[in-house]
């Protein structure tokens, strides 16, 4: 990462400022190994106890963090992870009411979060209330995709050639290979981009109501090993994902078509209630749209958003999803348009929200309890889930919009900080 020539000099000298030149290449130089050490891998109570034993913890310590009840944690939570030693517990708030209507998600909404920021709960209430004082969002689920992308290496363009004849004429086959893998994991769509001798095959599946990325590379991998066995040219090597899939990661690619979910959402806010509950107007809010919309190019983002991820990393957490996930989630676009009645037009597009209502930690206590609480939780429900995810990032969008506007952003965060501070 480059330097600019401004604090070029300041960066040298802070560098040598606590270290000197001799100092820092002893502290940076290869030091002695170690004889390997173990972790004990297993999920009996045995394993888990030689675990703790590495981490010298104290007895309170051990308490907290196995919940004072190690056996019965171990059994609920052991199997949803390698080297388990225990729990951290996050904060869950709820935020609401939110009034969607959805194609999938219908009504009320109280929707858990987990966070340790402060002013957060409070901002998504805001936004929510105020949706729903106007008969609520609208929100429509536009289309889904969740893809795993196999690269197979040839010795020339020449037999990258033949391979292409020999995939387009045996589609069938691969599809049919990759679906016997599971009940759910249906093949949607296969790309295939050629660099060089090198054969990248996108591979887009809907997986249900599961997030997917487990199924979708047990497919994928069947699939291949079909490819390898009966090819007419076969590959000199393959690998499974070749960095082109999008997992765990902003993608233009991503973001022009769908990686998980696409929803979109959308309210109309009359001009008295903007000034009532937000103390902003209708051009107000378009202006700062703008500005962010400049902001955003010049410093390169995908999309145009405030702060999705808060939402997602919240919802994602209290209900069970793949935290990580939130990256590529976060991507998307928020619009504001003042109307000739002085109301407001808001909308956010999200084209890759990967959630599921089964699978993964959905099933753990607590995030079963929250999605359940959503009516969200089990087979027939990601679709319902996934519009009221974008639902509350849209009440997100208006609050935190508002509340730059408004030039209380700072003051919310300063107020709830300092509540926070005379609790502890």
């Amino acid at each position: 990462m480059g330097i600019g020539k401004l604090n070029f000099k300041n960066t040298v000298s802070n560098v040598f400022k606590k270290f000197t030149f001799e100092e820092i290449e002893k502290r940076l130089s290869k030091k002695d190994g170690i004889k390997y050490e173990d972790i004990k891998f297993g999920y009996d109570s045995g394993s888990f106890a030689e675990r703790l034993k590495l981490l010298n913890l104290t007895e309170d310590q051990e308490k907290i963090i196995t919940g004072g009840n190690s056996t019965e944690d171990l059994e609920t939570y052991g199997l949803s992870i390698e080297n388990y030693i225990g729990t951290a517990k996050i904060p869950v708030g709820v935020a609401g009411p939110i009034i969607i209507n959805g194609s999938y998600a219908q009504g009320k909404f109280y929707v858990p979060m987990a966070t340790t920021e402060a002013a957060m709960l409070a901002s998504y209430t805001r936004g929510s209330q105020l949706i729903s004082e106007v008969g609520g969002c609208s929100a429509f689920v536009l289309s889904e995709g969740v893809s795993r992308c196999p690269c197979f290496l040839f010795k020339n363009m020449l037999e990258v050639g033949k391979f292409l004849l020999w995939l387009s004429e045996n589609e069938e086959e691969v599809v049919s290979h990759a679906e016997s893998t599971s009940r759910y994991a249906r093949v949607r769509d296969m790309n295939v981009t050629v660099e060089g001798n090198r054969v990248y095959l996108n591979i887009i599946y809907t997986t249900g109501d599961a997030s997917g990325q487990n199924m979708v590379t047990i497919a994928t991998e069947k699939a291949c090993e079909f490819i390898e066995k009966n090819s007419v040219i076969k590959p000199e090597k393959w690998y499974i994902e070749a960095n082109m899939s999008g997992d765990k990661k902003a993608s233009s690619q991503s973001f022009q078509s769908v990686r998980g979910k696409k929803v979109v959402c959308e309210v109309i806010i009359p001009k008295e209630l903007l000034k009532k509950r937000l103390n902003v107007t209708a051009r107000e809010m378009e202006k700062f749209y703008q500005v962010t919309q400049n902001g955003g190019i010049q410093s390169g983002v995908f999309g145009n958003q405030g702060h999705y991820a808060n939402a997602l990393a919240g919802i994602y957490i209290a209900c069970g999803q793949d935290a990580a996930c939130v990256s590529e989630s976060s991507v998307g676009l928020t619009r504001f348009e003042a109307l000739e009645d002085e109301s407001l037009y808001a909308s956010v597009t999200l084209p890759n929200l990967m959630v599921g209502t089964v699978g993964g930690g959905t099933g753990l206590p607590t995030q079963k309890i929250y999605l359940e609480v959503l009516g969200a939780y089990g087979t027939g429900n990601a679709n319902k889930f996934a519009e009221i995810v974008a639902g509350m990032c849209l009440a997100g969008e208006l609050s935190i919009s508002a509340a730059i506007c408004s030039n209380n952003f700072t003051r919310a965060h300063k107020i709830f900080s300092r509540i926070r501070n005379k609790k502890g």
